[in-house]
């Protein structure tokens, strides 16, 4: 047993267990898996190596690997409801950079996302990735509102001609219009590429719309709202096999040999239970009651004066600006942090403030609503946060960068001592021991 044969690995892995339980994961590209998606990680199919695809391996062996990765590709089609599955992809930010491995040409191929600093992500073209790096892109912005200016973004890409045209987010609180996007992508003749990692498990629960009427590819990985394991897939729907019927077997080949070696099997008889799982009524139920809370957080949020932004949320996450409230983001989030309550700094549109020390947290419910959480408990939320903010409305961090690291460290050795945020943290502990862990 791992307790006995490496206590101090068994240790960490208990201290971390209990962390997860007392505290409120808030952080909305966060999730608890289940006991079977955990079980499957953790077994024999750790040591097999199966590079290739089924029934076209490069090493023997691997009849039952086959089937299982057979099984998660049909449950993937079925769920969402498109002809061609890729599951090897082992991350996100993997999945997306194959997307472009197998439809650009390297250092002329262009990508066009939306920019970092509005909630795009890294993959989607930012200068600092290696899809910034390894291709063109142009990056598009938000309008004031927070909400998509879909004229400037029409006027850009006529003007950008890219080959691939990125929608899909990390902290965008709105509903995606994918036709609008797809229009846009029908006019200047370019891909569309839906990175729904973030709202897949909406999707399958019905409270968000699908992308796959309108996207040529739809990207996702497996661990957020949709409750699974780290990995991700990749998803060809008909209207991209109509543009190119050889999509597939582009992608299928940037994954191997293109970017990888082998697939992790555990990882993928993990997803191909957590699709089952996605598939049943209670996880529909799951994702209805996600957007419900976030609306119920955001709203109460609101009562207290805190400025949202696009104004409220319809998916799972909350975007906050935290200027009016004279705490920067990164004193918000670590405050937040030991009071119990764990989301993570971000910037806002139109931020000032450099990524490290950002003018905003996001945060959002799909964790919490795992643990059995409704409405009411995201009134007392809501309160808890309110009273974390005013605490730390004392703790000024400067705007210039001269000294601001010596005095964040000052800032965050005072929160670890704050008598108000370890009250919190009390309470807090108290409140998710009635809300078990999966």
């Amino acid at each position: 047993m791992l307790k006995t044969k490496d206590p101090t690995v068994y240790k960490l892995i208990k201290e971390e267990e209990k962390r997860q339980r007392e505290v409120l994961e808030m952080i909305p590209s966060e999730n608890y898996a289940s006991k079977e998606i955990l079980e499957a990680l953790g077994t024999v199919l750790n040591n097999k190596y199966s590079e290739g695809y089924p029934k076209k391996r490069y090493y023997q062996g691997n009849k039952v690997v086959d089937e299982i990765e057979i099984l998660a590709e049909e449950r993937a089609k079925k769920l969402f409801k498109v002809p061609y599955v890729n599951v090897q992809a082992l991350s996100g930010s993997v999945m997306n950079l194959a997307v472009y491995t197998a439809l650009l040409e390297p250092l002329k191929g262009k990508i066009m996302g939306l920019s970092l600093a509005f909630g795009g992500h890294l993959t989607h073209g930012q200068p600092q990735s290696a899809t910034g790096k390894f291709f063109k892109s142009c990056l598009y912005a938000l309008g004031k509102d927070g909400k998509f200016d879909f004229d400037e973004i029409e006027q850009l890409a006529l003007k950008e001609k890219p080959d691939i045209i990125v929608c899909g987010f990390t902290a965008y609180p709105g509903i995606i219009d994918f036709k609008r996007f797809a229009d846009i992508a029908e006019k200047t003749g370019a891909y569309l590429l839906a990175d729904v990692s973030h709202i897949a498990g909406l999707i399958v629960a019905g409270v968000h719309p699908s992308p796959v009427p309108y996207a040529d590819i739809v990207t996702t990985t497996t661990h957020k709202t949709l409750r699974g394991p780290r990995g991700a897939l990749i998803m060809v729907t008909d209207k991209g096999l109509r543009k190119d019927p050889e999509l597939p077997k582009k992608i299928d080949s940037a994954i191997i040999p293109g970017l990888q070696g082998g697939p992790h099997d555990n990882q993928t008889a993990a997803i191909a239970v957590c699709l089952k799982e996605a598939s049943t009524p209670g996880f529909k139920r799951y994702g209805v009651q996600i957007v419900k809370n976030s609306k119920e957080l955001a709203g109460e949020l609101t009562k207290y004066g805190f400025k949202l932004i696009g104004g409220g949320s319809d998916n799972h996450l909350i975007l906050i600006d935290l200027t009016n409230k004279r705490v920067n983001g990164a004193v918000a989030a670590f405050a937040l942090e030991v009071a119990g309550i764990v989301v993570n700094k971000n910037a806002v549109p139109y931020d000032k403030m450099p990524p490290f020390y950002p003018s905003g947290i996001r945060l959002g419910t799909p964790a919490i609503t795992t643990r059995g959480m409704k409405e009411e408990e995201m009134v007392k939320i809501a309160g808890w946060i309110n009273d974390v903010i005013s605490e730390a409305s004392s703790y000024r961090l400067p705007e210039d960068k001269v000294g601001r690291k010596e005095m964040f460290k000052g800032i965050k050795s005072s929160l670890q001592k704050n008598k108000k945020l370890l009250a919190i943290a009390k309470e807090i502990k108290i409140f998710t021991a009635r809300y078990p862990v999966p």
